[in-house]
């Protein structure tokens, strides 16, 4: 049996992922958001200018890299596989509705655990509403949800993605055509070099693992299964003993980049974990599923980046928590009424989508 397939061996690929996030939080990228799925996507798209949000616009290399390890692996272990055409259009606007899910709790489930580790009470909370959005998605499942066959199409449609986001990192690289921040997240970062390689190290493990965060609950839920769980314990680890070792652990009601609004942080979670799981994958899952080759994950990205686009554009994102100032009174930070609004319209499609998916697997 192929040592890395087991639960130790998981565990192993964990810890190493954490050591990537460690890496990246001690050359430069927000303590407690040094690799996040969401966040990074919605960053590279302000660096398009899809999005005006001053603060949160930087093309982000780890994307790149995650993709780009992703593809490399697939290709030498002959895992590849270029396919489509598992509902193209609901996978868009699913993707879409992960992506302002996320913003309203401010970070992916992958961010979620890293919060987690520096003792941050808010995420705590969050992963309630992810728990019980992967429940919901594990019923749904068993009722005979699904979004349909994907089918096997010609290879060179599974390279498009890979080399589309290559091509958009040397143009950032090279030209003046995208924005940086100047403050705020999106001002953070480590060198580019080192967030390519922990990219593309990060995207290599993940492929290896299976690493999903929604898969993993997913697993729990159906099948009592958790070796899924291994490889999300050894990042939560790694980034524990970081965060113990550099007194970065406190616990404390939000940390840097989060907001307190604990029920909108329950119910954006609840929205990723939802869609996570009638999508098949959690945003750092579909990154990979594109890099190997499904054009349906690709489309599921693409439907991210508008849902980012979509979430500062039109005030849904969640801002965050600020302590008193001098100048200033404490904030709670948290999604505004638009947010809210959408958070609630966002959990209503998701019914929606998933009620028919019933619907269809029944007729069949």
């Amino acid at each position: 049996m192929d040592f890395f397939r087991t639960k130790k061996g998981l565990l192993v690929l964990g810890l190493i992922a954490g050591l990537g996030a460690v890496l990246l939080a001690m050359n430069g990228n927000p303590k407690n958001m040094a690799l996040c799925v969401a966040c990074f996507i919605r960053d590279s798209a302000g660096s398009m200018k899809f999005h005006n949000a001053a603060v949160v616009q930087y093309f982000r290399p780890e994307i790149v890299g995650m993709v780009l390890g992703a593809f490399i692996i697939s290709l030498v272990t002959k895992e590849f596989r270029s396919t489509g055409g598992s509902s193209p259009v609901i996978r868009f606007i699913l993707g879409m509705l992960m992506m302002i899910g996320a913003l309203v709790f401010l970070g992916c489930p992958l961010r979620m655990v890293l919060r987690m580790a520096s003792g941050d009470i808010s995420s705590y909370i969050g992963l309630i509403g992810f728990i019980g959005g992967v429940g919901t998605g594990a019923i749904m499942l068993k009722k005979g949800f699904s979004l349909g066959r994907a089918y096997t199409i010609k290879k060179e449609n599974g390279y498009f993605f890979p080399a589309l986001l290559l091509f958009l990192f040397i143009l950032s690289l090279t030209t003046r055509l995208f924005v940086t921040s100047e403050s705020g997240p999106g001002s953070m970062a480590a060198p580019w070099l080192l967030a390519l390689l922990v990219g593309l190290i990060f995207g290599v493990i993940a492929h290896r693992s299976r690493m999903c965060f929604a898969g993993s609950l997913r697993d729990i839920f159906l099948m009592r299964d958790f070796s899924l769980f291994s490889v999300i314990g050894g990042v939560f680890i790694t980034m524990l003993v970081y965060n113990l070792a550099t007194n970065n652990f406190s616990l404390e009601a939000y940390g840097p980049i989060a907001h307190a609004q604990s029920l909108w942080n329950i119910l954006g979670m609840y929205i990723v974990g939802f869609a996570a799981v009638l999508l098949g994958g959690c945003p750092l899952r579909q990154l990979i599923l594109a890099g190997s080759g499904s054009s349906d994950s690709a489309i599921t990205v693409l439907g991210m980046f508008f849902g980012s686009a979509m979430a500062h554009n039109f005030n849904l994102a969640a801002g965050p928590a600020s302590a008193a100032t001098a100048d200033q009174a404490a904030a709670l930070g948290g999604p505004g009424p638009y947010g809210q609004a959408a958070t609630i319209i966002c959990i209503l499609v998701l019914f929606i989508i998933a009620m028919t998916g019933i619907k269809k697997a029944k007729k069949a």
